[in-house]
């Protein structure tokens, strides 16, 4: 009997997903399938900390596909062998799949759709995870946007609302369902455990990222517009790795959104909040146009900057937490125990590292791939090229954060820091941010709880580092 494979890989869900939503009205039996080929990834394939997750988000798809009359065929391998031979052990007349934008990606793509059609097989693609298709949104004289307010501009006057297609009550089995791997045999999980900061912070799978999002919509987002910059409260809606592994979607967020967003200025935070939900657009919009860019800037002139190689020691205190600088420390540490960190705490580590220490914006775009559940490729390059100041609407290169300043304003009583560096709960709340200039009696001195581990001095003087990397800019014909 003829069947369908749904192939998913980035879009983990079963509502408002159009490859499943045309296999389920094609009439044929249905069969999902996942493809386990990180090869084809390289050389971005998951780090560790996205591996946690896809682990867990393909457990929850498994178990919501049980529960209509259906289940997940595990294969792994190349994407073409294996979809061919399901090709011929399923009598499969079609191929359906959402697409990936990763430029490599969309290649591999393109030279399955080929091979499959050459072989006799109808392949539907369609766009699942983006508001609208990388390219498809050019400025007037057909030239990319490099700025991302007259892009989103754009987005806005093309309209975000769209009707969202709703989930399958369920799916038409096959006769025979083909072999399937375990999911424990992909090897996702982490041999040595250490993702118990993990485990208590996230619930992948489409369901998690419906439960934040409401939590989010009664109370947050009334205060996103300013609440979203203070780390210590729970003002952002944490959805970066729901929307990357596609346990969700733009088009569901903006729908859910659309009675606060009726509501105009009596919730402005609502606005701020699609807003954000736009630099990932940008940011997929961006490296489609420039493929290149996490490994080169997007202005050429950045790369004959000395930043120092990613074998600088300072870089494994960097991500150690070890720094010396609380609010930088703080953040390393959030990221290893939770996989996550808060954004405007990623923008001050990573000037911290790119204009203080001056190591290459690279080294740290590589240990937030790895160490990120989020981890994007479209999104973390765009970030570090915009922290670094050269890339797409880059922060000025004389924009250098200053992380005891910044963490005066956005964590005035210190909850964050000492949260995640645990050390400076005895210090004095005027120090907690700068704890070098504390003193007790005649000479510097930290106080530490007896079970806590003395904290390190900072590695660099902040105003004469950034004095330094201003230096370099100059001579690369930099205007400050």
């Amino acid at each position: 009997m003829h069947s369908v494979l749904c192939w998913f890989s980035r879009d983990l869900r079963l509502a408002d997903h159009p490859a499943l939503y045309h296999a389920l009205h094609s009439g044929l039996p249905v069969i999902p399938v996942y493809l386990h080929a990180q090869h084809e990834e390289a050389p971005w394939a998951p780090g560790a900390a996205s591996r946690w997750w896809l682990h867990h988000s393909l457990s929850a798809l498994m178990h919501d596909l049980e529960r209509i009359n259906s289940r997940l065929v595990i294969r792994q391998g190349d994407s073409l062998a294996q979809l061919l031979s399901l090709v011929r052990e399923t009598g499969a007349v079609q191929v359906v799949w959402n697409r990936r934008y990763e430029p490599h990606l969309q290649q591999r793509d393109q030279q399955v759709a080929t091979a499959l059609q050459q072989y006799g097989v109808a392949v539907h693609q369609f766009n699942a995870t983006v508001w609208f298709a990388p390219g498809t949104l050019c400025k007037a004289d057909g030239e990319p946007y490099r700025v991302f307010t007259p892009f989103w501009k754009r987005c806005l006057q093309t309209g975000l609302a769209r009707p969202c297609l709703p989930r399958p009550a369920s799916l038409l089995a096959p006769s025979h369902w083909p072999d399937s791997l375990e999911l424990a045999a992909l090897d996702l999980l982490p041999r040595q455990p250490w993702d118990q900061g993990l485990k208590a912070s996230w619930t992948p799978g489409e369901a998690g990222a419906w439960h934040r999002l409401h939590d989010f919509l009664k109370e947050p987002v009334k205060h996103y517009a300013q609440g979203r910059d203070y780390p210590a409260q729970p003002g952002t809606a944490r959805l970066s790795a729901h929307l990357h592994f596609g346990e969700i979607s733009p088009g569901q967020i903006h729908a859910a959104c659309q009675p606060l967003l009726d509501q105009g200025a009596a919730h402005s935070g609502i606005e701020s909040f699609i807003r954000e939900l736009g630099w990932r657009e940008f940011a997929h919009h961006i490296l489609h146009h420039f493929p290149r860019t996490p490994q080169l800037p997007l202005y050429p002139k950045f790369a004959d900057f000395p930043w120092a190689d990613c074998d600088d020691p300072a870089l494994t205190r960097w991500q150690q937490g070890q720094t010396g600088i609380p609010l930088v420390d703080a953040g390393m540490r959030e990221l290893w125990h939770t996989g996550w960190m808060h954004n405007r705490v990623r923008m001050i580590c990573a000037s911290f590292l790119t204009k203080n220490l001056k190591i290459h914006w690279r080294c740290g775009a590589r240990w937030f791939w790895d160490t990120l559940v989020d981890a994007d490729l479209a999104s973390n390059t765009l970030g570090w090229q915009w922290t670094a100041g050269c890339g797409a609407d880059a922060a000025p290169f004389f924009r250098v954060f200053n992380p005891v300043l910044q963490g005066q304003r956005f964590d005035p009583k210190g909850e964050y820091v000492t949260r995640f560096v645990p050390e400076l709960r005895t210090i004095p709340l005027k120090y907690r941010h700068q704890p070098w200039q504390y003193t007790a009696g005649s000479s510097p001195a930290l106080l530490s709880e007896p079970a806590l581990p003395p904290y390190p001095p900072p590695m660099v003087d902040l105003r004469h580092s950034r004095e330094q990397v201003l230096r370099d800019w100059k001579t690369l014909g930099g205007d400050t």
